[in-house]
């Protein structure tokens, strides 16, 4: 029998033209197929496809940026902890079709799909280390990637706690969140 997919309570805001989103399907053995959260940006799309949210998107509503900025924004994925489909600590989930530089993340990193040997989580190595935020050119998808790969080589029960600490400081001062 399939597994509920988790419902969340969010309410309607008139400046965020709604406030419930499913993220687009991610593809992977371990991750999930849709991702509970705010919506952030209005329906407008600037490009075919998946495109990123920039610092200075215009698609991003004020309600949004607020969320955004304050990390709110990740709370409705607590659902997708509690069903099991993402870990509190593990590589970020990114659509398939983002690109960085203009080309494909599994174009610029060959090994990409090695993030995807272990769950995907609300925080991670990448973001307390500083890599947050847009992934627009391929240096920042290299570093976030190593910095995945360090996670998944090195996971301990230690360094979870100890990104979880960390993530309390970046969610108290954050330096890429937009």
């Amino acid at each position: 029998m399939a597994k509920p997919k988790p419902v969340s309570g969010c309410s309607w805001w008139p400046p965020s033209h709604g406030s419930c989103r499913r993220s687009p399907p991610a593809t992977s053995l371990h991750w999930p197929n849709t991702n509970a959260g705010f919506r952030q940006s209005s329906d407008q799309r600037s490009a075919p496809g998946h495109s990123q949210a920039s610092r200075d998107d215009p698609r991003i509503t004020r309600v949004g940026r607020f969320l955004r900025r304050t990390s709110i924004d990740e709370l409705p994925q607590l659902f997708n902890v509690l069903m099991r489909d993402m870990s509190l600590v593990g590589p970020r989930p990114h659509a398939a079709s983002t690109r960085a530089g203009g080309r494909l993340f599994s174009d610029v990193v060959q090994s990409y799909a090695a993030r995807h040997k272990v769950k995907p989580g609300i925080t991670g190595w990448a973001p307390v280390c500083g890599w947050r935020g847009e992934t627009d050119t391929e240096e920042k998808l290299i570093k976030r990637f190593e910095h995945d790969l360090y996670y998944i080589e090195n996971w301990s029960i230690w360094l979870d706690l100890y990104i979880l600490v960390r993530t309390v400081g970046a969610v108290l001062l954050p330096r890429n969140a937009f």
